[in-house]
């Protein structure tokens, strides 16, 4: 408004747009997230399922988040071995980039995320661990819900949507999967995914 109405100051109209821009971008995150989780609580069941090397699909969300692992100086690696599966390819995608994700925003400078995919005999299993400030066993419990926030300030500080997680435990739902978090306060977190194979 105050832009519109000429009403700012030449030196403060980058900053103001800039402010603009980044609030509209999480706004459209927000918007996605929201259609993203609607669709996903109709079910999978026009969702096209197809073999997919979850490896190859872990390597491709690893090398998206490369940028942002780099700018907040946390190391990003991925190990492990070709795993096929059956499934959604965008949702196993969306679980991997999700997790990543997190555990980039929520680990300290100089920390490490790792990915890791294994082929055991009868799962595939994905692991994402990482070194930063963990979470309390009171929230482990409540971090898949729609919203939650374990550390407001700092949930509002990297810019999440509070629905990243929920589409995780709704995608791992649908290719009836489970997820367990192991998680130390202050030492890190590890989410793992177990894949019927």
């Amino acid at each position: 408004e105050l832009l519109k109405n000429d009403m700012v100051k030449d030196d403060d109209k980058i900053p103001f747009a800039g402010k603009i821009y980044d609030e509209a971008g999480r706004m459209i995150r927000l918007v996605e997230d929201i259609i993203s989780l609607s669709r996903l609580d109709e079910g999978a069941d026009d969702m096209r399922r197809e073999n997919i090397d979850l490896y190859v699909l872990a390597d491709k969300a690893v090398q998206s988040l490369e940028p942002q692992a780099e700018a907040a100086g946390v190391s990003l690696k991925l190990t492990g071995v070709s795993a096929v599966l059956t499934g959604v390819p965008h949702l196993l995608y969306s679980v991997i980039y999700n997790l990543c994700d997190n555990a980039i925003k929520y680990n300290h400078k100089n920390g490490k995320v790792t990915v890791n995919i294994q082929n055991e005999s009868s799962t595939v299993v994905l692991s994402v661990q990482d070194t930063g400030i963990g979470i309390a066993p009171e929230h482990q419990e409540r971090i898949f819900e729609r919203f939650y926030r374990v550390d407001k300030s700092h949930s509002k500080a990297v810019g999440g949507t509070g629905l990243g997680l929920s589409i995780v435990k709704h995608s791992v739902k649908i290719h009836h999967a489970r997820i367990e978090v192991k998680s130390l306060v202050g030492k890190g977190t590890t989410v793992t995914v177990i894949f019927p194979g």
